[in-house]
């Protein structure tokens, strides 16, 4: 069934009314992967042929997306070091491609395509390594269903949404992802968030930040037993627990339980990593019985905050 006008943004349907209407959209949707890709790759020679040297270094100075971070090298090299040198031993860390599968954002994650970069060849560029890793974690779960999958990475990533005041078009982040079978009595719940907590919270007391503030929501009767049994077990000097069922991002996202780290900064608790439990591993292997659990801690972010 064709697009009406009213599923178009309005820049679109102006667009798509100079160049014959919404039926266009609906052609170049319908053709095959190999097809559409010959197509716009012709499209990209044509319009690259009418680019300059000055018309480059133009859009280079304007681009958000392009520009260098303002973060300090030797300081995002310096967090990656600590956090990923408190990694459990068990876990693989992966140098994940700078590109994912067109619609991985979307069909796992509920992701807008707005807010990704969508590439020419079936690809979109990573906006979280999570979604990378839940893909390769599928990948061996389903190859070996036996045992644990612990994996982990530090990967640039670029989000495409109008960003506020503080918030980074590309910036970088450890992404950490468990995968199992359900073991009864939410021992790998239990086991992944642990682990997942632990993890970040070292590497942050290595860097400085200590103590932080695990921000538990629970989304199900099943996410408040984790949660109590994670308030009790994680609770100590390095970590202080809190409750927070007023928190609302992430629900539909998540399921069962979700949390935030947050360190102090400036006076007041500030959000450095986001994880919790998702469906991605069971939709991806078809077995309900899949969990994983995925986590990620902004490196600019706490590379910012950490003392010289």
């Amino acid at each position: 069934m064709g697009l009406v006008e009213t599923d178009l943004s309005p820049a679109a349907a102006r667009v798509l009314a100079a160049v014959g209407g919404p039926g266009v959209l609906d052609r170049l949707a319908e053709l095959s992967g190999s097809d559409f890709t010959s197509l716009m790759l012709e499209v990209a020679r044509r319009r690259a042929a009418r680019e300059t040297p000055a018309t480059v270094v133009r859009r280079y100075r304007a681009d958000r997306f392009v520009r260098p971070a303002s973060s300090s090298w030797r300081e995002l090299r310096r967090a990656e070091e600590l956090l990923t040198g408190h990694l459990p031993a068990d876990y693989e860390l992966l140098t994940l491609a700078p590109v994912v599968p067109l619609g991985t954002h979307s069909a796992l994650a509920t992701v807008s395509q707005d807010k990704v970069i969508t590439a020419m060849r079936a690809c979109e560029v990573a906006a979280d390594p999570t979604n990378a890793l839940a893909l390769e974690a599928a990948v061996r779960r389903l190859a070996e269903p036996a045992g644990f999958v612990r994996l982990a990475a530090v990967q640039r990533v670029v989000r495409a949404q109008q960003t506020a005041a503080g918030y980074l078009p590309h910036f970088g982040l450890l992404g950490m992802a468990t995968a199992g079978r359900d073991r009864g009595g939410r021992q790998f719940e239990r086991e992944a968030v642990a682990e997942h907590v632990s993890a970040l919270a070292g590497g942050i007391a290595a860097a400085g930040l200590a103590p932080v503030q695990l921000a538990l929501t629970s989304l199900s009767d099943a996410g408040e037993s984790v949660a109590e049994a994670m308030a009790g077990e994680l609770a100590g000097p390095l970590i202080k627990t809190i409750a927070d069922p007023q928190r609302e991002s992430g629900r539909g996202y998540y399921r069962d339980l979700c949390f935030k780290i947050n360190v102090q900064s400036g006076g007041q608790w500030q959000e450095v990593g986001d994880g919790g439990f998702t469906d991605w591993s069971a939709r991806l292997t078809a077995s309900r019985k899949e969990r994983l659990l995925i986590s990620g801690l902004g490196i600019d972010r706490l590379a910012a905050m950490m003392p010289s």
